[in-house]
């Protein structure tokens, strides 16, 4: 086997390959993009920055993102890898991971098909572990149900106040997150950037005269997480769900995801995704139970 680094000669072949493993995965999920420009989407990553290695049937391409929220880090996306044989991918991430760790990059992510049972276990088998699922769901008819309403502007303090709780109970057990809390600025700052949209509702559930949960909902393009071979066309997106933890389990959640169901439906969405951290025992649970199918893992190893 000879290993090199990927170069703009590697760029048909590797088209080939991904092309292959896409056509496998929308043989799962047809909700996913078709007649996609393959070698476009490689050589983007390239005209990106990003690096790489490659053998005859695998390759993996990475670039960096931002350092304050991640660290130094490589993130392998949706285009950035696929192997006729998933064994061989172990060996060109091992070459290109030689390279990454010795430029300080030791925080590598990779978003992977999770429904490609062999591919996963090459990566899990590179000391990779599941730290977010990607979910999609045909969207079901649903009446909109009592105590959910789409939020106005005289709701923002009230949103303000359950907002920080979402990633408050991220940096708990046994998520861990690193991202920083948000503050209660934080979350104004993104409300207020919420009602400067068109086509986008914060739907906000109501128990004894108070707001207790928000979900948001909008187009799946304003999503950033999602994009390119992890971006079904014509998608709503679920982007922000929390509830007051005095009422999990009393049904405001399932009333919010109803919601949210009969407000896409209404305009004309068919699709709706949304993620979750797999390590969030409420979230990685709640989302299955409601319908989303898991379409990809975002897998994550940090090199010490």
């Amino acid at each position: 086997m000879e290993i090199v680094p990927f170069a703009e000669e590697h760029v048909d072949a590797a088209a080939d390959l991904l092309a292959e493993r896409h056509e496998r995965h929308r043989s799962e999920f047809p909700q996913l993009p078709a007649d996609l420009d393959y070698r476009g989407e490689i050589a983007a990553l390239l005209a990106e920055g990003a690096t790489g290695a490659f053998t005859d049937g695998a390759y993996v391409l990475g670039k960096s993102g931002p350092e304050d929220r991640w660290g130094p880090n490589i993130w392998i996306d949706a285009a950035g890898h696929a192997a006729r044989d998933p064994e061989l991918l172990r060996d060109v991430w091992g070459s290109a991971a030689a390279t990454w760790v010795e430029q300080g990059l030791k925080a590598h992510y990779v978003l992977v098909p999770a429904t490609d049972a062999d591919l996963l276990d090459a990566w899990f088998r590179l000391g990779f572990g599941a730290q977010q699922g990607h979910g999609l769901i045909e969207i079901p008819e649903r009446e909109w149900p009592a105590n959910v309403r789409e939020a106005t502007r005289d709701d923002i303090e009230a949103m303000v106040e359950i907002g920080p709780l979402l990633s408050r109970h991220q940096g708990q057990s046994p998520v861990f997150s690193s991202v920083p809390e948000q503050t209660r600025e934080d979350v104004r700052a993104d409300v207020l950037d919420d009602f400067s949209l068109e086509g986008v509702a914060n739907l906000v559930y109501e128990a004894e005269g108070r707001i207790v949960g928000d979900f948001f909902v909008c187009p799946l393009e304003l999503s950033s997480a999602h994009s390119g071979l992890a971006r079904p066309p014509g998608a709503s997106f679920l982007g922000f769900a929390v509830t007051h933890p005095e009422v999990r389990g009393s049904g405001a959640g399932v009333a919010l995801t109803d919601a949210s169901f009969a407000w896409a439906r209404e305009r004309g969405y068919e699709t709706m995704v949304t993620d979750w951290r797999e390590t969030n025992l409420l979230s990685s649970r709640f989302w299955p139970r409601r319908g989303f199918r898991k379409t990809f893992l975002r897998l994550h190893r940090s090199i010490q």
